[in-house]
């Protein structure tokens, strides 16, 4: 399960809960805050793949809402943004987080 290099707490209180939830067979989270306009090393967007048994036979709906459910308190605070690639092993091919496109916000504060 991946997440990357430099993970500050928000994202690895992400990780924890969702591992805890779901026991995925493969979790990704990015923090994408720095392609915002958010202060340098704010942990504000995320990017998260999880990949587990509890999504197959769920829609979409039903598994973002899921996962939403899993992170309120985080969702409800510090994250502002969470884009959501959950997906029933049945259906992962083992493929990459489809990149997100670049805000039109700016950049840092």
């Amino acid at each position: 399960m991946a997440t990357t290099a430099a993970e500050g707490p928000v994202q690895k209180l992400i990780a924890e809960k969702l591992r805890a939830r779901f026991s995925p067979v493969h979790l990704s989270i990015a923090c994408e805050s720095y392609m915002h306009n958010v202060p340098k090393g704010a942990e504000k967007h995320f990017n998260v793949q999880i990949v587990s048994e509890e999504f197959e036979g769920k829609t979409t709906l039903q598994r973002h809402r899921l996962v939403n459910q899993c992170l309120a308190d985080e969702l409800a605070g510090p994250v502002h943004a969470l884009r959501i690639d959950a997906v029933p092993p049945s259906k992962w091919a083992g493929q990459s987080p489809a990149p997100s496109p670049a805000c039109r916000g700016g950049g840092h504060l």
